[in-house]
């Protein structure tokens, strides 16, 4: 997609961290944690995916793509508001070089509420592209070192014919598991869902009548009535089934009439006077209403689709049966593992059946690494007979026990049974990686309260997440290295020195012991030359 000039300007060569200029002196440290991240981002790859989403015909210049993705790095990596990531980035240097600016200055660069623009500009979609990049290539690497024989270094000799390729085998493992990754959401209830619809339809009925011209009279809409009710039951500790089920009735005919107000007012006055914001909230609770009436007829607590929150429609209850949420109420999430680096999977706001989508899974890991896995390390609801078909046709282990009765054991197989009793406890011990990575995302990172409001901005939020976490792999690995350099290079010259000292004290050694051999004071059958090494030979 082509981007006029004038609406983005294209990042230059980034400079070296020695470069960046600081007004109050000094260089960069080289060895720090944010130097090492930039090194390890595609920048280019992330311009690429940045200048797609800019409009081409008007608007402000926009940000550049380094500032953008930087910023949101930043927010999730050190689970900042928006408000604090700008005012870190306007303290920070080393922040602020990760950005991409040139020196160090003292005022913010944006303001906090460019990062909503931030997070629609970059989709899961884009997020999930650069995390390839940066991974499989890792990925790729280490599977190729295991696969490569000994000897694979040494060249045939001439005249040797060639010996035929072998078939390609299977190589890795692959874990893979869902997850829920509950939103910012109260815990919700069909009464206060209910009160808070009846309080949106008042609104938008206060801003209707607003916009009449003729002097009607106002609707009575008896919202001090509605509000002392529904708080009679709210504030009860232990309100019954009886009374819950009265003030839910009492709420829906409140907002029965409340909507027959707007409908009425509609015929007066256009609904484009609403705001975008209220007619949205009109649209919903409509929907709202038209879900609660239906389960409040049948008695019943369940219906498609259902919505639980006014201000984000989009998330759905997520049946997960856990001893501490029976139910959790946001994104369900699947991601693979692949030697410690995570994939976003599946992101979806309903409920679904993680088990029907293991082959498309492995099926994306021969894509990325143009080879099957080994094995697949998941957990009873991927182990349908479909999946397991599957693995047998393409030579993959499916981990976890065979269908069918257990064997029984005789003498025979009692060494067979041994052995897969402890390749099964091998790979419930590999599958337990998966489960820590969600533990990562939920304690360390910003996977166990999702703050973005809109949908798509959501499923970025958790890509990034995603990201943020290999992206930490990378840079432990990468600071582990700099520590190992930089103890070799400390250690190297005292070795040296050692060695020094040690041969000096040889060499005094050998012509002490030939002085003591021809004065006599040592006898020539007690003699023993000192080695090379300053060990006497025995």
């Amino acid at each position: 997609m082509h981007v006029d000039g004038a609406m983005y300007r294209h990042n230059e060569k980034q400079l070296s961290f020695e470069e960046f200029f600081l007004p109050f002196g000094g260089h960069l440290r080289g060895d720090n944690r944010w130097i090492k991240l930039s090194e390890q981002i595609p920048w280019e790859l992330v311009e690429e995916m940045y200048v797609s989403k800019l409009q081409t015909d008007f608007g402000a210049p926009a940000h550049s793509a380094r500032m953008a993705f930087g910023s949101l790095l930043i927010k999730e990596r050190l689970g900042l508001s928006d408000v604090e990531t700008v005012a870190q980035i306007t303290e920070n240097p080393y922040l602020q070089y990760f950005i991409g600016l040139k020196m160090f200055q003292k005022e913010a660069p944006f303001d906090s509420s460019q990062m909503v623009h931030f997070r629609k500009r970059f989709s899961a979609e884009a997020i999930d592209r650069i995390n390839e990049a940066i991974a499989v290539g890792k990925i790729r690497e280490k599977l190729n070192e295991s696969d490569t024989p000994p000897n694979s270094s040494c060249s045939s000799q001439k005249g040797e014919p060639e010996q035929p390729k072998e078939p390609t085998k299977n190589l890795g493992k692959l874990l893979v598991d869902a997850t829920c990754t509950p939103a910012d959401v109260a815990y919700p209830t069909d009464l206060n869902l209910l009160n808070k619809a009846r309080e949106k339809a008042e609104k938008i009925i206060d801003v209707l009548h607003g916009a009449r011209t003729d002097g009607a009279p106002k609707p009575r809409t008896y919202r001090r009535k509605a509000r002392k009710r529904y708080l009679a039951v709210a504030r009860s500790k232990r309100p019954g089934r009886k009374k819950v089920r009265k003030a839910i009735g009492q709420q829906l005919r409140y907002l029965h009439r409340d909507l027959g107000h707007i409908a009425t007012l509609a015929n007066h006055v256009s609904l484009s006077e609403l705001p975008p914001r209220l007619y949205r909230d009109l649209l919903v609770i409509s929907e709202v209403y038209r879900q609660q009436q239906a389960m409040y007829k049948t008695k019943v607590h369940r219906t498609d689709d259902r919505i639980i929150s006014i201000s984000q429609p989009h998330i759905r209850p997520i049946k997960r049966g856990k001893v501490i949420a029976d139910t959790e109420f946001g994104a369900k999430v699947t991601i693979s593992l692949v030697d410690g680096y995570a994939f976003t999977e599946r992101i979806s706001w309903d409920s679904f059946n993680e088990g029907v989508d293991l082959i498309e899974n492995i099926e994306k890991y021969k894509e990325r690494f143009a080879v099957y896995p080994e094995s697949v390390h998941v957990d009873k609801i991927y182990r349908n007979r479909e999946n397991r078909k599957y693995c047998r046709t393409h030579g993959i282990r499916l981990t976890g026990p065979p269908l069918g009765r257990p064997r029984k054991a005789t003498p025979e197989n009692r060494t067979e049974l041994e052995a897969a009793q402890r390749q099964a406890r091998q790979d419930e011990l590999d599958r337990i990686p998966v489960e820590g990575k969600f533990g990562q995302g939920k304690r360390r990172f910003g996977l166990g309260r999702i703050m973005a409001k809109l949908a798509d901005t959501s499923a970025t939020v958790i890509a990034l997440n995603i990201l943020v976490m290999n992206l930490e792999k990378l840079l432990k690995a990468a600071l582990s290295s700099l520590l190992f350099v930089l103890w070799l290079c400390a250690v190297t010259p005292a070795y040296d020195a050692v060695q020094q000292f040690l041969s000096l004290v040889h060499r005094r050694l050998i012509i002490r012991r030939h002085l003591e051999l021809v004065r006599g004071v040592v006898p020539i059958a007690r003699y023993r030359p000192l080695t090379s090494t300053g060990i006497v030979n025995c």
